[in-house]
């Protein structure tokens, strides 16, 4: 008897031959022998790249090509099919000489039962290097040495390694039920750039902890030791039936890190502000001294159950709910933390969700399609609440509690599409989305910000007009349009004149005004009235048999209001591009690409009278060809080009005097820009039937300058002398050649 998944397989495989019967009996035959019996092949070969490991920082940041100038280049590809059974093998592997090697086995008989097995290994080399004196960079307890002067320590290279071991089964029970089953294991271990830094406040200083006459900030890089396994299993029952499919079962994730905390040590003297060597006050020390949670343990569990019913042929429904309870209850003393409330020995993180959703899609006529969707999402944090956080100030001590992460959700769209007269097409839609946070509990002290917002609403209208004007031009035009508002505001304030106008901390304010101090209030971009508009226009026109081209137009804005004048005030962004493919013949190909956009943001600064505006404008060019000289030779090649320019302006914020606005014309930062030219090259030649050479060329050239870490040739320069660098211009040229052999 055939399964449902035979009946697929031979759906499939009667496509294949009626398109590769198109093209006419001989290509046919070849590719219908090629899908029923494929090559299987073994590729071995040598790379070589130029320059040493600064000139391919960008490089060989993935591609496991950085450290070593030559390296082995070893694929196969095995795919075996047992006539008689039916039963499939497949083995791969690829770039087994790297350091980001993968490795696929995996055996079926379909409609029957599959299993698999997979590695993978990835390494991620930090593109910049650094200088140090740090000993035991990448462990949980580094030790801090200040250096005489920056570059006078050992270069440090940042590596993190993943790699993961996983399992796959599935079976059908019966014609309509099969079970699956996946389990995976990644385990990391490496360090990525870190630090921490801390600054005495006037509060520390008046309190005392702080003198005056020592260094009073410092900041340190400390490496994040990384050693940590994640664990993933699903289990799953499959239902497909005529008119309803559904899938229900089981997933977990579950995460353990073998490095609690990072606990530096730190010397007495370390840099001042202006480099100078300086004995560090005390507190100061102290406090840097202090151990720095890592990652702690935490696990997830999630059951689900999702599908499908078709009413009609043209009408169906989707669903889904799932219950995910997560944990992190990791014991504080085991992390190497100490310090919590009485009779508390860990977090006790508890976090369930449930996830409703519903989706109709029909046709009640032939012109007429209609979509609705609904999403509910219910997050509920049953975290303990406890007096973990402690601050000094002139005035007193004050302690105050974790905080929450409680939320609801609502989400829906409802969208028709109607086929008008001389080839028309058009499309209404309307989306909903409510996002209720709740207020903060009381005992939670939030800085930084002005207030807070429990709930926001945003409605959404999209309307789209497409045409096809000819067989070879299609083009459409599409607006969308969306508005946030919100409840009342909970107010953070603490000033005496926020008090003393009933708008202190815990305090409801209305909507569009915070009271006593509208002219400094500082409100969450993401809880802020917003507008939002965007433009969308697309043609897509073949006007040869030969040449098609893609164009698109995008413009949009948000503008965002609050009740005081800091924070996010709007965004803009504008993108332009063009896909183009040329067939000269049977033989060669063109394609091409070109894309630029232009993106802005705008707003005051919470801590000064300024206005900062980020414009990125980024451009993209490729042009790549393809083709066949001869039965033998296959060739080709790509060229790109990526300019990518962040600049950084300021203006004087509404309301400065005149003086102040001078002085801001003054100020700016340096831009950031990153630029790429890429040549890609390569040759494929038939030694003989079943054995093939290739050769690859690949021309690199990167320009990154960005002052954050190095401006005119200066290193960023810690409190220790610690340097972080780049070489700002690399250029790498590789070759890779491969013999590969094709078994029967």
């Amino acid at each position: 008897m055939n399964t449902s998944k035979q009946h697929f397989g031979y759906s499939q495989k009667l496509m294949v031959l009626s398109v590769l019967a198109a093209f006419g009996p001989a290509h046919a035959e070849e590719d219908i022998a090629q899908y029923i019996k494929p090559d299987s092949s073994i590729s071995a070969g040598l790379g070589v790249a130029s320059g040493d490991s600064k000139d391919r920082a960008i490089f060989g940041q993935y591609s496991g090509m950085r450290q070593n100038d030559a390296s082995l280049l070893l694929d196969f590809d095995i795919v075996k099919r047992d006539d008689a059974t039916g039963l499939w093998t497949n083995f791969e592997g690829r770039n087994l000489g790297l350091d980001n090697r993968e490795l696929r086995f995996s055996q079926n008989k379909q409609g029957d039962w599959k299993y698999s097995a997979e590695y993978n290994e990835i390494t991620r080399h930090d593109i910049r290097t650094i200088n140090t004196g740090l000993q035991g960079a990448g462990t949980t307890t580094p030790s801090v040495t200040l250096l005489g002067t920056p570059g006078t320590g050992s270069d440090l290279n940042l590596d993190l390694k993943r790699k993961s071991l996983s399992f796959g089964v599935e079976k059908w029970l019966t014609p309509t039920l099969q079970f699956e089953a996946n389990f995976k294991n990644e385990d990391k271990d490496g360090a990525r750039l870190f630090g921490k830094g801390f600054a005495c406040s006037a509060d520390w200083k008046a309190a005392g902890a702080c003198s005056v006459s020592t260094t009073q900030w410092a900041l340190l890089m400390l490496p994040e030791p990384i050693n940590s396994t994640t664990k993933q299993f699903e289990t799953k029952l499959n239902f497909s039936g005529e008119k309803f499919m559904v899938s229900g079962g089981y997933y977990g994730s579950f995460f353990t890190n073998s490095n609690g905390s990072l606990t530096p040590t730190v010397p007495g003297t370390l840099n001042n502000p202006i480099g100078t060597a300086t004995a560090l006050d005390t507190g100061l020390r102290t406090t840097m001294g202090l151990p720095i949670a890592l990652p702690p343990d935490n696990q997830a569990h999630q059951l689900y159950v999702s599908g499908n019913y078709a009413f009609t042929p043209t009408t169906r429904a989707t669903f889904k709910y799932a219950y995910t309870h997560a944990t992190q209850n990791e014991d504080f003393s085991s992390m190497g933390l100490t310090g919590a409330p009485a009779g508390i020995s860990n977090l006790g993180g508890v976090v369930d969700t449930n996830l409703v959703q519903l989706g109709l899609t029909a046709r009640p006529m032939a012109k007429l399609s209609l979509l609705a969707n609904i999403r509910y999402e219910d997050k509920k944090d049953k975290t303990p609440i406890a007096y973990y956080n402690i601050e000094t100030k002139a005035a007193g001590t004050s302690i105050f509690t974790n905080g929450l992460t409680s939320s609801k959700r609502l989400a829906g769209k409802l969208e028709a599409s109607y086929q008008l007269p001389d080839n028309y097409r058009a499309t209404l839609g309307v989306n909903y989305d409510t996002l209720d946070r709740g207020n903060p509990d009381s005992t939670d002290q939030i800085a930084g910000l002005s207030a807070l917002r429990a709930k926001t609403e945003e409605t959404g209208y999209r309307a789209e007009l497409r045409r096809s004007m000819s067989d070879t031009l299609n083009a459409a035009v599409s607006y969308v349009t969306s508005k946030r508002e919100g409840s009342d505001w909970y107010s953070l304030q603490t000033s005496a004149a926020a008090i003393a106008a009933g708008a202190g901390y815990g305090s409801i304010v209305p909507a569009g005004t915070i009271v006593g101090v509208a002219s400094t209030a500082i409100f969450p971009m993401s809880m802020s009235d917003r507008q939002r508009d965007k433009v969308r226009v697309a043609v897509d026109w073949d006007p040869l048999n030969q040449l098609s081209l893609q164009f698109i137009v995008e413009d949009g804005k948000d503008r965002y209001t609050t009740a005081g004048v800091k924070g996010m005030r709007d965004t803009n962004m504008r993108s332009y591009s063009l896909n183009a493919v040329y067939t000269l013949s049977e033989a060669w190909k063109l394609t091409g690409y070109w894309a630029t956009g232009d993106q802005t943001l705008d707003h005051v600064n919470h801590s000064a009278d300024y206005l900062a505006a980020l414009d990125n404008v980024s451009t993209t060019v490729g042009l790549g060809v393809v083709g066949k000289p001869s039965s033998r030779l296959e060739v080709g090649g790509d060229l790109t080009y990526i300019n990518d320019l962040t600049k950084y302006g300021l203006t004087a914020a509404p309301g400065v005097s005149t003086n102040n606005a001078t002085q801001v014309a003054t100020y700016g930062l340096p831009d950031v820009e990153y630029r790429q030219t890429r040549l890609n090259l390569f040759g494929k030649y038939a030694l003989e039937k079943n054995a093939d050479i290739r050769i690859d060329f690949i021309h690199q050239r990167t320009k990154l300058d960005e002052w954050t870490w190095g401006y005119n040739g200066v290193p960023f320069a810690y409190s220790d002398n610690t340097t972080v660098s780049m070489q700002q211009n690399q250029n790498v040229t590789f070759l890779g050649a491969r013999y590969i052999y094709k078994l029967k």
